[in-house]
């Protein structure tokens, strides 16, 4: 059990790109608790955990419930996003080498009157989206509603499907696809 908390203790302090000394300065406690825990040395109590987990600030409930990804990428700068579209509209993709992943979530730009093209898209899964700047025309099977910064979307992404800028200024969307289609 000690060395299962360690592990997941060391994982979210790296996922959060703290020192160990950092975390013990934060939580008020000393480098080698924090170390001792970490190795497996030491079982903490239920109110030593509670207090080094403050310094997070994390609840006892979100750190037994949270997937501890032990060397697995968790953030991305912009640079790192693959561009994956081809053409004049971008499409940013988040987490492209993560292996096996089942969603797959992209930051897209459409330049003034750009479009998805005249044939209507379809692929397997579900597709949800926010406009997050600009306006957007989506059509799905048949229904077309023009969309506005805060404004959002959800199918089934079996129906056929498109998207157009039909304004003057550029838009900017955050999707979500499950699966994966790139």
């Amino acid at each position: 059990m000690s060395e299962e908390v360690g592990k997941r203790l060391r994982v979210i302090r790296q996922q959060r790109g703290w020192s160990q000394r950092e975390l013990a300065k934060r939580a008020e406690v000393t480098n080698s608790t924090i170390s001792l825990i970490e190795q497996g040395r030491v079982s903490p109590s239920i109110a030593s955990l509670k207090k080094v987990l403050d310094g997070l600030p994390m609840s006892l409930a979100e750190f037994f419930s949270v997937e501890a990804n032990d060397g697995e990428k968790v953030f991305f700068t912009a640079e790192e996003m693959t561009e994956v579209g081809s053409g004049e509209i971008s499409y940013r993709l988040l987490g492209a080498s993560i292996e096996g992943r089942s969603m797959q979530v992209m930051f897209e730009t459409y330049p003034p009157e750009s479009d998805t093209g005249d044939e209507m898209i379809s692929h397997n899964g579900e597709e949800g989206g926010i406009v997050v700047e600009g306006e957007i025309e989506l059509t799905v099977d048949g229904a077309t509603r023009t969309l506005k910064s805060g404004d959002g979307y959800y199918f089934d992404s079996r129906l056929p499907h498109r998207f157009r800028n039909a304004s003057g200024k550029p838009c900017k969307v955050v999707s979500a696809n499950n699966p994966p289609s790139f």
